[in-house]
């Protein structure tokens, strides 16, 4: 009797693409309603952007900025390395928001900042087990070859 044992701590391409597009669908209209709010002057958006002490001028930069991003993310299976940026410009968006409400209005109005890094991680995690980053020291290389031949 030959039976295959399946680890079932090892989650499957299938699944692991179903996440990644999951979530990159959630943040991709998270992240478009709030470009949307900023580049059309949405009073719910502007208000709280205001008083939490940026700039207008900052606020349209922001609302290009995600826009753009959401528009990298949900391009498939390309602009891999710009999606990288992408993900690290969410993460950044995400802690200042978070920490400006916590210094200007009260942890209360952070939780929409914890529900999106706990959205954004998450795709970044399964976009990460479906495109692992190869990070090869070709300068090194190149250098020891140099090298090895003044050594010769």
């Amino acid at each position: 009797m030959c039976h295959t044992i399946k680890n079932n701590n090892v989650m499957n391409t299938k699944t692991t693409k179903a996440i990644y597009w999951t979530g990159t669908a959630l943040t991709a209209l998270w992240f478009g309603a709030s470009s949307f709010g900023e580049l059309t002057h949405s009073p719910i958006v502007w208000d709280i952007t205001v008083k939490l002490g940026y700039p207008p001028h900052f606020i349209y930069i922001l609302g290009v900025a995600k826009f753009l991003g959401v528009a990298v993310l949900l391009t498939p299976n390309k602009l891999l390395r710009l999606k990288e940026w992408v993900f690290a410009g969410l993460f950044f968006d995400i802690i200042f928001a978070f920490f400006s409400k916590l210094a200007v209005l009260n942890f209360a109005a952070g939780t929409d900042a914890i529900i999106a890094s706990v959205m954004v991680g998450v795709t970044y995690a399964m976009y990460r087990k479906l495109y692992s980053a190869k990070y090869e020291a070709a300068a090194t290389t190149e250098v020891n070859k140099n090298l090895s031949m003044v050594k010769a």
